[in-house]
């Protein structure tokens, strides 16, 4: 029965509106992302000024992250995904009805960070609440497939509004932007509130950002989860480039981002087994290098059919390497800090967001989009290299 644990331990009156919440706000993303980008090459912004803009995105989120944590770890979760879906709907307004100006993409940009940070920080709680210790692989599997399942949903309805135009509809692309974001308000108010947390004991231990960054493994866990996340973020802003530099139609920018999504849906849906078969570190290190060689190819010149074939492998790697990371994190983490730790994540990921797209920007200015992807593929080889030296052996 919903709201009730069963003998799985999974409640589903909890984690069906949080997967609905998810896959909303997922969705959203590629709409005023990628719209953002086009109404940039719309305006003849140069390359670095996208680029900037797409990293406007994570500024205010680095210094709230860790604040934001602390906060969730007092019982606060539900309302700051409702909160967060608020400033997402704002933002996409800001995009919709203001004046066509670079600062108004900045500015609207910032807001929709910040929101999208609420409801992330929002969301990790919540998915790690939904369940105890033996669900907590699926749970945190379902958790990450309604990101992608919302990951893949965007895209096709960006592939569907371009139609055959090179750069797509920027207005119609915001207004669903806006619809997404109202409808996500509504499910956020289903999400139901933790429980009172009971006084904490006088002697209870709280470790400092320092002492959790020194657990053994979680620095290298941390990093996998800042170069999946930010290659999720950049394949979103660079791939529109992409296809205006290759000729390629706004559709099939819609439909690889659509497919690389797929391939993380379908990767999530296989990890609980996937991770019974191979155990942690293998499998962290196959789907980093996967991902690595699916960004490669998107990378070189390639006919358009081996870039989908690149975008599916990136997307399967990603879509398990992320949710390895994330899962990683909770079973380092103390309970009493889970939330700091996973918000230490979360500033992690929105550094990354700002320091890759800024950098990425200089770089595609001579070296194209193409040159950007290649960048990401090697810091994902070394994050595979850096977590298989410091992941502690005496976890699983």
């Amino acid at each position: 029965m919903f709201g009730r644990k069963q003998d799985h331990d999974i409640d589903f009156g909890l984690i069906v509106p949080l997967f609905l919440h998810c896959l909303l706000l997922q969705a959203m993303l590629p709409l005023v992302r990628g719209g953002t980008t086009y109404r940039g090459v719309e305006l003849d912004l140069s390359v670095v000024w996208i680029g900037f803009i797409g990293a406007s995105f994570s500024l205010l989120p680095i210094v709230l992250a860790i604040p934001f944590g602390k906060i969730m770890d007092r019982g606060h979760d539900a309302r700051a995904a409702q909160l967060g879906a608020i400033f997402m709907c704002g933002g996409a307004l800001m995009l919709w009805l203001a004046p066509e100006t670079r600062w108004h993409l900045l500015a609207a940009n910032v807001l929709l960070g910040v929101g999208h940070l609420l409801a992330m920080a929002a969301h990790q709680i919540i998915s790690v609440r939904s369940a105890g210790p033996k669900s907590r692989e699926t749970v945190l599997s379902l958790y990450m497939l309604g990101l992608a399942v919302g990951q893949a949903v965007g895209p096709i309805i960006m592939a569907f509004a371009a139609g055959d135009a090179r750069v797509a509809p920027t207005d119609l692309l915001f207004m669903l932007g806006v619809i997404v974001a109202a409808i996500n308000i509504v499910v956020g108010f289903m999400i139901r509130r933790a429980p009172p947390k009971p006084p904490r004991p006088a002697d209870e231990q709280r470790l400092s950002i320092t002492e959790i960054l020194r657990l053994k493994g979680l620095s290298a866990t941390i990093f996998a989860s800042v170069i999946t996340v930010t290659t999720f973020d950049v394949l979103i802003i660079y791939m529109p480039l992409l296809g205006t530099e290759r000729h390629i139609e706004a559709s099939h920018v819609g439909w690889l981002l659509t497919v690389r999504a797929a391939g993380a849906m379908v990767s999530r849906v296989a990890y609980v087994s996937l991770f019974r078969i191979f155990g942690r570190v293998p499998l962290t290190l196959m789907s980093l290098l996967l991902a690595a060689a699916g960004l490669l190819m998107l990378a070189l010149p390639l006919p358009l059919w081996l870039l989908y074939v690149g975008a599916v492998a990136s997307g399967y790697g990603l879509g398990i390497s992320s949710t390895l990371a994330f899962s990683g994190i909770v079973q380092l983490a103390p309970s009493n800090v889970r939330a700091t730790a996973l918000s230490v994540r979360l500033t992690g990921n929105r550094i990354g967001q700002v320091a890759f797209p800024s950098a990425a920007s200089f770089f595609a200015a001579f070296a194209g989009a193409g040159g950007v992807f290649a960048i990401i593929a090697v810091s994902l080889v070394l994050a595979a290299i850096w977590f298989r030296q410091a992941w502690p052996q005496d976890k699983t």
